[in-house]
């Protein structure tokens, strides 16, 4: 029988989707995705990949669906032998009833928070609301995720000097235009977020964001730039399932992983593949 001889896999972004619980507005736009994602099949695969334990990303459901979603994670969470150590909820720091929010938030299931910042006007982010309450994520010791295109990474850098004490985690490697072959652009503006001591960057399912035929030398470059930018102990690793599934299998994206972290040590490797989401969130 074979066995999986690496460190162990901690998937800090699964996305699950229940069309029958939630609502999610932006689904049909998109069509191979367009449908349940369902928290056994990925277990299933996971078993096979090593993936010991997983974080649930919020799925920009519609606002009135957050908390149910929530409550879903929670209810997955208990289940017997489940992988599931907690949830990115998603969150509306733009609001005046944030904070009143986070303080009823069930801290057991919640460990971080996102707001998708691609899908609002840019200047969403750069409100003096928005910064207070994200500034209320260091107090309540809450790490908040960035999703943000290439374009917007100055956007990115100017939220998180805005919120010194606030731990934020990059998504995606911020999410280079793999397609649009502007390395240059997204690796000096990827080397200057990486000098905030207070950001993290997530190795995250970049196969979606390049061609449909990409190889591990397509991707290699994205790759090394974030690992040698942000180092080893500031890299966390998320699936990104299912947007993974677009241009890759989650298999692949595993494998794909492994071989362009061979060249680490084993302490590095262990670190980005689940030591760093260990000290991040639980």
């Amino acid at each position: 029988m074979l066995t999986y001889g690496g460190p162990m896999i901690f998937d800090t972004h699964l996305h699950l989707i229940d069309r029958s619980r939630l609502s999610y507005p932006w689904l049909a736009s998109l069509p191979p995705l367009d449908r349940d994602w369902d928290f056994a099949s990925y277990c299933a695969t996971a078993a096979r990949l090593g993936i010991t334990d997983v974080l649930h990303m919020e799925v920009d459901v519609a606002e009135a669906d957050i908390d149910a979603e929530t409550a879903w994670i929670a209810d997955l969470m208990a289940q017997p032998g489940s992988l599931l150590r907690g949830a990115i909820s998603a969150a509306r720091p733009e609001s005046p009833g944030f904070a009143d929010w986070l303080d009823r938030l069930d801290r057991r299931v919640v460990k971080g928070i996102r707001r998708v910042l691609h899908v609002v006007p840019d200047e969403v982010s750069q409100t003096a609301l928005f910064r207070e309450n994200v500034r209320r994520l260091g107090t309540a010791g809450l790490p908040f995720d960035i999703c943000m295109l290439q374009r917007q990474l100055p956007l990115a850098t100017d939220l998180v000097d805005a919120c010194p004490d606030t731990t934020f985690i990059l998504d995606h490697c911020g999410v280079p235009d793999i397609v649009g072959g502007n390395f240059d652009g997204w690796a000096a503006r990827i080397t200057n977020l990486a000098r905030r001591d207070n950001l993290h960057v997530k190795l995250s399912g970049i196969t979606a964001y390049g061609p449909a035929d990409w190889t591990a030398d397509t991707l290699r470059p994205y790759v090394q730039h974030v690992i040698e930018t942000f180092g080893p102990a500031r890299v966390v690793w998320g699936s990104d399932s299912p947007v993974c599934t677009l241009h890759s299998s989650l298999a692949e994206w595993v494998a794909l992983t492994q071989l362009l972290l061979a060249g680490q040590t084993a302490e590095d490797r262990s670190a980005i593949l689940q030591g760093n989401a260990r000290r991040l969130w639980l």
